[in-house]
């Protein structure tokens, strides 16, 4: 498999299948086409120089039969008129010529020899020149010398229009076959293209499953899989809602007992692992709603305000967030949603880095891009698709001591996605972390 997957012939062809499904069938269909072409060709040009030969046979061998009877007084008057296109006949040795040894040349021996049945022997001669030229030499009955001048027409076996029939019928086959390859090769696309866009949170069109029947059964076969991923995560969430929610009341009890007890260590480290385990829960909540957008309805606002407004009740608390670059304008969104992204973006900045910078433009699509920057230690790059999953956390900068469940970008992305937008981390050049959420234009 491996000396097949490096050897040249495959280096050679197309990347894509549908490139490489058309060269197979184009030259398959050439290949074929050529060599009914090539058979037809052969027959004709067998069949047409059989004609020219045939000609030969019958006319010279008769003319050489009427010259050889008329009294040689009377040969010079018929020379003329037996004579034809491509040959003619001269009493004499003809013009002084060279051995010809060419198979054409043999060929015209034999036939006109077995035409007149041996009985003169022929010398073949060919004329220099810029045109091909044949002398057939014989002796008649009485000794006369008679020359056979011959001009061999090339063998025209097909006509002159013929070649170009061929080439648009080339043509032809290479568009149908481009055509079937496109038409086969469609609902893989297609299929590639669901696959590249599945996501079981959001409820987009299933995959078309008109066509032939393979194309049909695959079709349904990704929309049943796609609807089995959706349950499951479904299940997967509403368990973990459940386990959240059935937890609150365990807590609040533990709570009430606690806060009942005398005041010692153990009350105080018991009551912070029990704000831990609350965070955890309500966190979890969160989580679950977060996947089904929290039923909030979308609505306008103008969203320099809106983001002004959150840093300003950051900065009236005394944190370290500012923003530039805000752009104007309105946009429809869920704005309890976008607020508990930034919000969660905005205090991750200012847990890891002490400041945020906050920022919104507009891309070219005229949707809005809200970043938050800070200066802290960052993520490793290849752990930046993993920190986006749920309970997730970086143990090396950002362990349990900082607090936190590992869900706030688990959260942040689902409700992003619920915004009909996308999520972005990367690291700021110069050091430092900046999250991106783009929200599409409205």
């Amino acid at each position: 498999m491996t000396a097949l997957t490096g050897s040249p012939l495959r280096m050679l062809l197309p990347s894509s299948l549908r490139s490489r499904m058309f060269l197979i069938l184009l030259l398959g269909l050439a290949v074929a086409y050529g060599m009914s072409f090539s058979v037809l060709y052969v027959e004709r040009y067998m069949s047409a120089k059989a004609v020219m030969l045939g000609t030969l046979e019958t006319d010279v061998a008769t003319s050489i039969a009427v010259l050889d009877r008329l009294p040689a007084d009377k040969r010079a008057d018929l020379t003329d008129p037996l004579s034809r296109g491509n040959y003619r006949f001269v009493l004499g040795s003809g013009q002084p010529g060279v051995p010809d040894k060419s198979v054409k040349g043999a060929e015209i021996a034999d036939t006109i020899g077995a035409a007149i049945d041996h009985r003169f022997p022929i010398r073949m001669e060919s004329i220099p020149g810029g045109v091909e030229r044949l002398q057939a030499h014989l002796e008649l009955s009485d000794g006369t010398p008679l020359t056979i001048d011959i001009t061999p027409r090339a063998i025209m076996p097909l006509a002159a229009w013929l070649p170009w029939v061929f080439s648009l019928q080339m043509v032809f086959i290479a568009i149908l076959a481009w055509l079937a390859v496109r038409q086969a090769s469609r609902p893989l696309a297609d299929l590639a293209a669901a696959a590249d866009a599945l996501d079981p949170m959001k409820r987009g069109p299933a995959l078309s499953d008109r066509g032939p029947t393979e194309v049909a059964h695959a079709a349904k076969a990704f929309n049943a899989m796609r609807e089995r991923i959706a349950h499951y995560l479904e299940e997967r969430v509403q368990i973990l809602a459940a386990i959240s929610h059935d937890l609150q009341t365990p807590i609040t009890r533990m709570r009430l007992r606690a806060d009942l007890s005398d005041d010692s260590p153990e009350k105080a480290k018991l009551l912070n692992d029990l704000a831990e385990l609350e965070q955890l829960v309500q966190d979890g909540i969160a989580y679950s709603r977060s996947s089904h957008g929290n039923g909030e309805k979308a609505t306008r606002i103008d969203i320099a305000s809106f983001i002004e407004s959150i840093c300003y009740d950051y900065q009236d608390t005394g944190k370290a967030v500012t923003f530039t670059d805000l752009a104007s304008g309105t946009t429809i969104t869920k704005p309890h949603a976008l607020r508990r992204i930034l919000t969660n973006f905005i205090d991750n900045a200012l847990k890891f880095g002490g400041s945020a910078e906050v920022g919104a433009v507009r891309d070219q699509s005229n949707g809005i891009v809200i970043s938050i920057g800070d200066r802290g230690p960052g993520i490793p790059e290849d752990q930046i698709e993993a920190v986006l999953q749920p309970f997730f956390r970086l143990e090396q900068s950002r362990n349990r001591d900082t607090g936190g469940s590992g869900l706030g970008l688990a959260i942040a992305q689902q409700l992003a996605t619920a915004l009909g937008g996308t999520m972005r981390l990367a690291n700021r050049q110069g050091g430092g972390l900046v999250a991106e959420v783009h929200l599409p234009a409205r």
